[in-house]
This record gives structure tokens, sequence and C-alpha cells, in this order.
């Protein structure tokens, strides 16, 4: 008894890893949001280009500042 075996040609679609949703990860703090008024965002962001950062980098360093004067906040930043 003969038998043909017939073997499958070897596809030539690459075969790519799913992506993950969303932007990828930029740090490893988390992420805070929070709403803030228009004229607010609009003085963060004047101080932010008069020392010369970015705006996240802006917030961070007011909320440093307003917990180191109120509290015994760590010296790390």
């Amino acid at each position: 008894m003969d038998q043909t075996i017939f073997m499958a040609k070897k596809s030539k679609i690459k075969v790519h890893p799913k992506k993950k949703r969303g932007r990828p990860a930029t740090g490893k703090d988390p992420l805070l949001s929070a709403r803030l008024p228009q004229e607010l965002i609009a003085g963060i962001e004047k101080w932010a280009k008069l020392n010369n950062i970015s705006r996240s980098e802006a917030i961070r360093r007011l909320l440093v500042h307003a917990l180191r004067d109120h509290y015994s906040f760590p010296s790390r930043w």
C-alpha cells in the first residue's frame, strides 16, 4: 500500500508579535492625573518656560517646593 504524503509549503507571510495597546511606559513612577483650571495651567507653563523645563517637570518641582515648605519632605529632589 503506497501512501502519498503532502507536506505543507512554508508560508511567506511574516508573523510579528502582537503589539501592546497604548503608549509605552516612559518611567517607573506611577501616573497621577488632575483637572486644573486653565489659568493655573497657564501659570505653570509660564513658569516652566522661564525655567527652560517641561510642564511635567515644572509641576514636579512646584509640588516638591510646596511640600518642603510645609512638611519634612525628603531631600531626594
